[in-house]
């Protein structure tokens, strides 16, 4: 049986040169600028693009934004009470059942005792060591 060794860490000894940068700490090289000019110019046109679409969408679709913020608000806490009656209603039955489960170990436990009492024979008497 052969023992493993475990990692050991490898430095620039004695007729080792010490390396003077590693690998992983390494700057980055940066892209071209024509390109980082570029992905940049996207950025921002998508960016009004963007904008130019949420300013025409009222004259897109006809919305009233009050009403639709109110009536989004409406939902959710219509959507939440409904979640909050769920849980309530799925914590009661999880305690009807936990009754349930109760009770039917509780009858289960007495019926064995019960039947372990009426066919156990009469309880030892214990021997006493005292003399008199």
């Amino acid at each position: 049986m052969t023992r493993r060794r475990g990692l050991q860490v490898v430095r620039g000894g004695g007729n080792q040169p010490p390396v003077t940068q590693r690998a992983v700490f390494r700057q980055r090289r940066r892209p071209p600028r024509a390109r980082r000019l570029l992905e940049a110019m996207l950025l921002i046109a998508a960016g009004l693009g963007l904008l130019v679409l949420l300013l025409q969408l009222p004259e897109l679709i006809d919305l009233d934004s009050l009403l639709l913020i109110s009536t989004a608000i409406g939902h959710l806490i219509g959507g939440l009470s409904q979640l909050l009656m769920g849980v309530l209603q799925l914590l009661a039955v999880l305690v009807l059942v936990a009754s349930a489960l109760l009770a039917l170990l509780l009858l289960v436990a007495g019926l064995v005792r019960f039947v372990r009492a009426l066919l156990a024979g009469p309880a030892a008497q214990p021997k006493s060591n005292h003399k008199r």
